[in-house]
């Protein structure tokens, strides 16, 4: 073995908590496109009769300790107006680019879509629906919000527009613990959105709960899941806790490993996922839980990162077959705000481009779907890659052998599975799949 492959393969034997490998490959293996293709090209030839909508709100109340995601807390009330006039500009851009298109799967995520008010969500539903000709029942949407801003007034703009799916991210039950996390909220606003949230009567409910917060023990953390369960969510997430780069936490705490607190997370993980399997719910990959009964939805479950996908907004990505692509990414306070005051003053032009990306060949969409199917609980479906792509998954990934030794991995009904230690290393094992031009790409890569 290389020592190239020993130091990929040493991946496995470290820490469980390496990545989440939401997408794939990650923003931060994008490159500025030179010169920038014309999304009538990059779209040409491209199947656009099923394709996933995504919106990009950035914008939220507070900036959450451990989030790096593209957002900035409490912006100018004219920033927020200016947004959503170049959202609808951005999208009749893109619509006039595409031609007809169908959207079977929406979300609007952000930061905090219901950050705006009931009449700026008013106004982005009308972009949706009358810029994109988005159906948004039909589409199965998903829109996030938070405790603070799930108010009876957003929350019927959203119902009265075929809303699907809500979700909310609670991450804890007990105060201390969310400030430990760096979300100052208080228990009372999070059952105050709750009982709102059920009132609407949106079809899901997705709550999102997060273990390894410093100070949390076994006895706290079941206190959060049987107070998340009193609710019935049709769904429930848990997220381990990250310490990133350029984050609140990661100014306080820095980023080296930890292997007690690996552990400490393992233990969580798994009195979480067992105690929901003893509740009812069907586990969907290692964050992802579904109440039995509750019906998965037609065509692909929410995971924002099957081909054919539009994004909208600053901080969104689209992805056809062969080109994902977005504009700039950056972490920090200063570079989002630059990024987005960059987006609201562009002429309208510029969006009938790809700016920043990246172009998968035939290996990178091979390794691309086997990292999107190992990673959910269904696995992958051997017949349906050979259909693909021609050939075995066993031939072009000799490497899968390393996880059926130890036992992470398995064949069984023409898929391969993960196991259910496999599921709880699946931090370890997306990030040990990367293919060396993106891991290349990722670590040349400096956080702004």
């Amino acid at each position: 073995m290389s020592n190239e492959a020993e130091a990929v393969v040493k991946v496995l034997d470290g820490s469980p908590y390496q990545g989440y490998l939401y997408a794939y490959p990650h923003k931060t293996a994008y490159r500025a496109l030179r010169p920038r293709p014309a999304l009538r090209d990059v779209w040409a030839g491209q199947d656009r009769d099923a394709l996933f909508l995504y919106l990009h709100i950035p914008f939220c109340e507070m900036r959450c300790g451990f989030c790096n995601l593209f957002t900035r807390a409490t912006p100018p009330a004219e920033q927020v107006a200016a947004y959503l006039r170049q959202l609808r500009v951005q999208a009749e851009q893109v619509a006039a680019a595409l031609g007809e298109v169908r959207y079977a799967r929406a979300a609007i995520g952000g930061g905090t879509p219901t950050y705006l008010d009931a009449a700026e969500l008013a106004e982005l539903f009308e972009i949706t629906k009358g810029v994109l000709g988005l159906a948004p029942a039909a589409a199965g949407l998903s829109v996030e919000t938070s405790p603070a801003t799930a108010t009876p007034d957003r929350l019927a703009v959203l119902a009265a527009h075929g809303t699907h799916r809500v979700s909310m991210g609670v991450q804890s039950f007990l105060d201390a613990e969310a400030h430990a996390a760096g979300r100052p909220q208080r228990r009372a606003e999070v059952d105050r959105a709750l009982a709102a949230i059920t009132e609407g009567g949106f079809a899901v409910r997705n709550l999102d709960l997060i273990y390894g917060i410093p100070g949390q023990t076994r006895d706290t953390w079941a206190y959060s899941l049987h107070e998340a369960l009193a609710w019935s969510p049709e769904e429930v997430y848990l997220y381990p806790l990250y310490v990133r780069p350029l984050t609140g936490l990661g100014r306080r705490h820095g980023d080296a490993t930890d292997p007690a607190w690996d552990r400490e997370r393992l233990d969580r993980y798994r009195q979480g996922r067992d105690l929901l399997r003893e509740a009812g719910y069907r586990q969907l990959s290692m964050r992802q839980f579904r109440r039995d009964g509750v019906p998965d939805p037609d065509g692909a479950d929410y995971c924002c990162q099957d081909d054919g996908m539009v994004g909208l907004g600053c901080g969104a990505r689209s992805y056809t077959a062969d080109l994902h692509y977005s504009f700039d990414y950056a972490v920090s306070v200063r570079e989002v705000r630059a990024i987005i005051d960059d987006y609201v003053s562009r002429p309208a032009a510029d969006f009938g481009y790809a700016e920043f990306g990246f172009a998968l060949d035939g290996a990178e969409r091979r390794l691309r779907w086997l990292v999107k199917s190992l990673l959910r609980a269904e696995g992958v479906d051997l017949a349906g890659y050979a259909s693909r792509f021609g050939g075995t998954v066993q031939a072009d990934f000799p490497q899968l052998a390393e996880l059926a030794g130890r036992g992470w991995a398995a064949e069984a009904g023409g898929r391969i599975l993960l196991t259910d230690e496999g599921l709880a290393h699946g931090d370890a094992i997306g990030p040990w799949l990367v293919s060396g031009p993106v891991r290349d790409a990722m670590a040349g890569t400096v956080l702004r």
